[in-house]
């Protein structure tokens, strides 16, 4: 059992405004930043979030082989499902 929160089965690890999705034993990993945001009542939501598809290297972590911008978390993890799901899938 993962002590991780997950989303479709894959470890989502957070530090400040930068969440990490996928296995990092993995070929490729998400890389989400958070670039801005906005009050909700107490919450804070996401506006502006950068996803970049990165080639896991156990050296460094800035292989970025895709990346784009989207209006909201909902958004942003579609692309990265679908981005992780398709590098995953062409081992």
């Amino acid at each position: 059992m993962s002590d991780f929160l997950t989303y479709k089965d894959k470890p989502l690890v957070r530090k400040g405004n930068t969440i990490y999705f996928g296995e990092m034993t993995e070929k490729f990993v998400i890389r989400l930043e958070i670039l801005s945001s906005h009050k909700e009542g107490d919450l804070e939501v996401a506006d502006k979030i950068k996803v970049e598809l990165i080639k896991n290297d156990s050296e460094k972590l800035d292989n970025v082989t895709k990346s784009t911008e989207k209006n909201g978390f909902a958004e942003a993890m579609h692309f990265a499902t679908t981005w992780l799901d398709r590098a995953l899938a062409d081992k």
